[in-house]
């Protein structure tokens, strides 16, 4: 067996992505559900991202992940459009609830106008702010 470092490094995309992966395969062999799929919306200024949602769909929960808006793009219904266009396309996956996480000084406000709730919270994560876990029913597409 090769020795093992366990000391902290800087991880690529790739090594990352393998634990995805890794986690996932357990997951979906543990539930017999596997149909995981990435989710994402981005909208470009030229070849520059300026805003952006991306998550995943699985076992009927869409979990958002990563929500940004360029501060000169904020105010203008983007960010309202880049949520829409991802519940829509969560429902069409047959997802019946979204979550995700916020911090106390991002969006919370945001989520709670389209529908989103606070069901837990962190306190002191960062310190002196809190990490809100929240979520989205579906109702279901008829």
């Amino acid at each position: 067996m090769s020795e093992i470092a366990l000391c902290p490094v800087d991880p690529t995309p790739d090594d990352v992505q393998y634990l995805e992966d890794r986690i996932y395969e357990f997951n979906s062999s543990a539930t017999g559900i596997a149909d995981g799929e990435w989710l994402a919306f981005f909208v470009r200024d030229q070849e520059r991202i300026v805003a952006g949602i991306c998550g995943n769909t699985w076992g009927g929960t869409c979990e958002l992940r990563q929500f940004w808006v360029e501060q000169s793009q904020r105010n203008r219904g983007l960010g309202t459009k880049l949520f829409r266009a991802a519940e829509q396309e969560a429902r069409r996956r047959g997802c019946t609830q979204i979550v995700l996480m916020t911090f106390s000084f991002q969006a919370p406000s945001f989520y709670e106008r389209h529908g989103f709730e606070v069901v837990a919270t962190i306190e002191d994560h960062p310190r002196g702010h809190r990490n809100l876990l929240m979520r989205k029913r579906l109702a279901p597409t008829s």
